[in-house]
């Protein structure tokens, strides 16, 4: 088994029908959160967790993703001619040399577990990978994935990100089944897919941020068709569960943002704002005139 985590998949094959019609042209991964889109955080954070190859699990129509992280060189070479070097490293830091960076096609939406079992050539038979969904957007230091690495590395096994929610939120999440926490680190016996308040185990919430074992992997190649006729990345984490390696949440230290939804999106764009030194000071006045204005 190899003692480090460079592989990521990122599954990019959603309509984002909740953000129509913008998503009409766009996908909905390029939506702005200030100056870069929804999908490059979710790349920095990758990188800074150590990642160096990139998958992107993506549809039909979705071309505008490979255009956005290839070089541009007419641009760069004006950048770099008008003295704009800011500008230049931040459009040079959208790069992913072609050698680091592949995209498979999702032929039907058949479910996450499915869109992750298309990388099934990308993931090595003896090694663990990420998975990052770029709809979460998690602003920390160090970034959620690095926390999660960090762990992985103290005792290997499957992790998903977790987060506790609000008994009013929990229907909406996959939930764990707590068997003991330590700390972040908390064993799970397996998770429950969207559960009423009454059924739920626990209020730790799953989110978009994975490191899976192969075994996850073998498990989605052999997965039946559940639900509404899709494949459940919760059915192979949970017959993970009871392996060797088992199945851990970590507790991350950090902001999620929900930003497939338009209020999360909305609010990710406020916070990303405000964080913006140059930006914040005329944000503060806006927003003070808006609730002078609404009292």
């Amino acid at each position: 088994m190899k003692n480090r985590i460079t592989k990521a998949v990122f599954p990019v094959a959603g309509l984002g029908t909740r953000f129509l019609p913008a998503t009409k042209s766009i996908p909905k991964e390029l939506l702005p959160l200030v100056d870069r889109p929804l999908v490059q955080y979710a790349v920095d954070e990758a990188r800074e967790a150590g990642i160096e190859s990139f998958l992107f699990v993506s549809a039909r129509g979705k071309t505008a993703m490979a255009d956005y992280f290839d070089k541009h060189p007419s641009l760069e070479h004006r950048l770099s001619k008008d003295g704009k070097d800011d500008l230049l490293s931040k459009l040079q830091n959208s790069n992913i040399a072609s050698g680091d960076i592949a995209y498979v096609r999702q032929g039907e939406p058949l479910g996450l577990g499915h869109a992750v079992a298309c990388a099934r050539q990308f993931v090595d038979h003896d090694e663990y990978f990420a998975v990052i969904l770029p709809d979460d957007v998690i602003k920390g230091k160090p970034g959620c994935l690095r926390q999660m690495v960090d762990a992985w590395h103290e005792r290997p096994a499957n992790y998903v990100g977790t987060m506790q929610v609000e008994p009013d939120q929990i229907s909406s999440y996959g939930i764990l089944d707590v068997a003991s926490e330590a700390g972040r680190r908390i064993k799970a016996r397996g998770l429950v897919e969207k559960p009423s308040v009454d059924e739920a185990p626990s209020n730790n919430a799953v989110i978009g941020r994975y490191l899976l074992s192969p075994n996850i992997m073998h498990r989605l190649v052999k997965t039946v068709p559940g639900f509404g006729g899709e494949i459940q990345l919760t059915d192979a984490i949970n017959a993970e569960a009871a392996s060797p390696e088992g199945v851990y949440g970590y507790r991350f230290d950090a902001q999620r943002y929900d930003c497939g939804s338009m209020a999360g999106f909305l609010k990710a764009t406020i916070d990303f704002g405000l964080d913006r030194p140059e930006l914040r000071d005329e944000l503060m006045d806006y927003m003070r005139t808006i609730l002078d204005s609404a009292k």
